[in-house]
């Protein structure tokens, strides 16, 4: 078996800062990304060519959603939202109200609405075929950091740097309950598949999970020794996975709040986590510069993919999880494959491989800064196999 195994399939270059987030369309064909350089680009997945440049906005693009039919949405810094057409790169709508940043976005099921959060401290609710606000939903004394649905769309769970959730009615815009337990900002939500408990990270190093219908806390997830940066759900909706900036992916029972798995490895802060349709592996991104490979069953980190240049920031799989899409502070994405890459350990560990060392590939003293090449580093699009360290013992 040749080593190292290449699984870089695209380089896609043209940002002129860092991409931040990124979508993929439901064929898989295309991605958009947003970066820091106030532009949105559409990319052609199979040709590796940018589609599209969308410059409109006057800030840095902070993150994008796509709607079913085909429109991208778009949050930035100057306060706006705008809507896209992504067959004629053409802005439809720009959306004003918010009297900051916007930091983050959500698209109902259906691609009629948006709701968006900001440094306003709202979260407002727009009519994407009109481009009309359609109300604006107050009550958070701290800025907006994540936003999540349920699966109907119809209601919209925000999280704060006040330290609280709130869980909205879309449609009529009232407050349904305050869900209050967390003695820091609230960094990121996930909603369960079934629309029945939420699940929150926060600065202050825990998880909790949340009864949607009654606001009820029904567990605290405690093992992070760092802010939660990074959160993704099996798709069953048992497991949670948590990235923190305490460099460790861990994997907890939602049904009774235990820790599975703390899984160790990246040498400096996880920004980003999706987990695969099967449930059983799940990706992780880090200021370390490398995308980690896990396996949530065995707890164990399967391999390390190098290449980027620059913290990695954003990571997506398209529908049909053949590919992985990452975006980074070196100004570029990265197609994967991510088929062949799940293949290899479809049937247990591959042979003829080498050890993972990460101890040249970045320093993590300079994580919040690492937009160039580490000392030595010229790993570019390789992967190596399994480290030994795996899961440490739960504390």
């Amino acid at each position: 078996m040749e080593s190292p195994a290449r699984l870089e399939l695209l380089t896609l270059r043209g940002h002129n800062g860092s991409v931040s987030a990124i979508a993929v369309t439901r064929d898989g064909r295309r991605a958009v990304s947003v970066c820091s350089d106030s532009t949105l680009r559409v990319w052609d997945l199979d040709r590796g060519s940018e589609i599209h440049t969308l410059a409109a906005h006057s800030g840095s693009v902070t993150a994008v959603a796509l709607t079913p039919d085909g429109l991208a949405v778009s949050g930035s810094e100057d306060r706006t939202l705008r809507v896209w057409d992504l067959v004629t790169g053409n802005e439809i709508h720009a959306l004003k109200g918010h009297g900051a940043s916007v930091t983050t976005l959500v698209v109902t099921p259906d691609g009629r609405f948006v709701a968006s959060g900001s440094w306003d401290q709202t979260v407002r609710v727009w009519d994407l075929a009109s481009g009309e606000e359609l109300r604006t939903l107050t009550g958070h004394t701290g800025m907006i950091g994540a936003l999540a649905l349920t699966p109907d769309g119809r209601r919209a769970v925000s999280g704060s740097y006040d330290s609280t959730l709130k869980v909205w009615d879309l449609e009529t815009g009232a407050e349904l309950r305050t869900l209050a337990g967390h003695s820091g900002m609230i960094s990121t939500i996930a909603v369960t598949p079934d629309g029945k408990r939420v699940v929150s990270g926060s600065w202050d190093d825990t998880l909790k999970v949340w009864d949607l219908d009654t606001g009820a806390e029904l567990q605290t997830l405690a093992g992070h020794e760092g802010a939660v940066t990074a959160l993704a759900l099996t798709p069953d909706g048992r497991r949670a996975v948590s990235g923190s900036e305490d460099c460790s992916v861990r994997v907890w029972d939602l049904g009774s709040g235990e820790q599975i798995h703390a899984m160790v490895g990246h040498k400096a802060p996880i920004s980003a986590l999706v987990v695969t349709a099967d449930g059983r592996r799940a990706i992780s991104g880090s200021f370390d510069l490398t995308l980690a490979l896990w396996d949530l069953i065995k707890g164990t980190e399967l391999q390390v993919v190098t290449g980027h240049t620059g913290a990695v920031e954003a990571l997506t799989v398209t529908e049909n999880g053949t590919r992985l899409v990452s975006g980074s502070a070196d100004q570029t994405l990265r197609v994967w494959d991510l088929a062949a890459l799940l293949s290899r350990y479809s049937d247990g560990r591959p042979e003829g491989e080498i050890p993972v060392d990460r101890t040249s590939l970045a320093d993590v003293n300079h994580y919040w800064g690492a937009a160039s090449r580490p000392e030595g580093g010229s790993l570019s699009g390789t992967v190596k196999e399994e480290s030994a360290r795996g899961s440490k013992p739960d504390a």
